[in-house]
């Protein structure tokens, strides 16, 4: 009981905070609307432009529709972490990360909640996304466990940002050249089973691998699921203690 009553103080405490930060920051908003924006540009976009490649080039993109709905299972995890990695970086700036010293709030409790609310958003969206899409659907069962095996890559890569920047605009350039780790998953869905696994050094092959696995009905995804839930705890970690080294913090 004392651990749900320090997990809904925090709520309550933090909660109120984050949404007028969102408010008063005119970018998060819109990193929020961005899958609404690629779920509508699969669905419309696709569509329109199937037909005049498949005629010039000889392929249909829709023969693609695992892939392109396994890139939407890892980008919401991504896009959520984005999110609370800046809200991180605005409270470094303000200094609320060192406030916390003198306040009821434990430090681990602080973080704890920055873990679960990407995660939360991450789980709720991502299979409104894929449906707002109209990519390919697996059950939904199934898609909610590909949503739960790809969240924990959103406290992941918030922790990212908040430990490898000092402030936004660090943030903004490497949250840019952290974009290329978002195609090795798509050179790997062409590349042999055998050779495949190389890829597995890249933190976001493992959500795409799951979603693969799950819409082929393969046993891999139990393996899959737990090695890609270990790194991310082993990055996650990292990235950890390297956020609480610069803010002279621990937990």
């Amino acid at each position: 009981m004392s651990t749900l009553s320090q997990s809904l103080r925090t709520i309550r405490a933090l909660g109120p905070i984050d949404l007028r930060q969102l408010r008063r920051d005119a970018m998060l908003p819109w990193i929020l609307g961005l899958p609404v924006l690629v779920a509508l540009l699969f669905r419309f976009g696709l569509p329109a432009v199937t037909p005049p490649i498949e005629q010039r080039f000889g392929f249909a993109l829709t023969d693609y529709q695992t892939l392109m709905a396994s890139f939407v299972v890892m980008m919401m995890p991504i896009i959520c972490g984005t999110v609370i990695g800046f809200l991180l970086l605005d409270e470094k700036d303000d200094r609320t990360l060192i406030a916390l010293r003198v306040t009821p709030l434990t430090p681990g409790a602080y973080l704890a909640y920055r873990a679960l609310v990407p995660m939360i958003l991450s789980i709720a969206t991502t299979p409104l996304t894929l449906a707002l899409s109209g990519l390919e659907q697996l059950p939904l069962h199934l898609t909610l466990l590909a949503a739960l095996g790809a969240a924990p890559l959103a406290p992941c890569y918030a922790l990212f940002v908040g430990a490898m920047a000092a402030n936004k605009v660090q943030g903004f350039a490497i949250v840019k050249a952290a974009g290329i780790i978002n195609w090795p998953p798509v050179v790997a869905y062409f590349v042999r089973d055998e050779w495949q696994w190389w890829f597995g050094l890249c933190p976001t092959y493992w959500q795409p691998k799951l979603y693969w696995s799950l819409a082929e009905g393969s046993l891999l995804a139990v393996p899959v699921a737990l090695i890609g839930l270990l790194y991310l705890l082993a990055l996650s970690w990292w990235f950890l203690r390297r956020l609480q080294r610069s803010l002279g913090t621990t937990t």
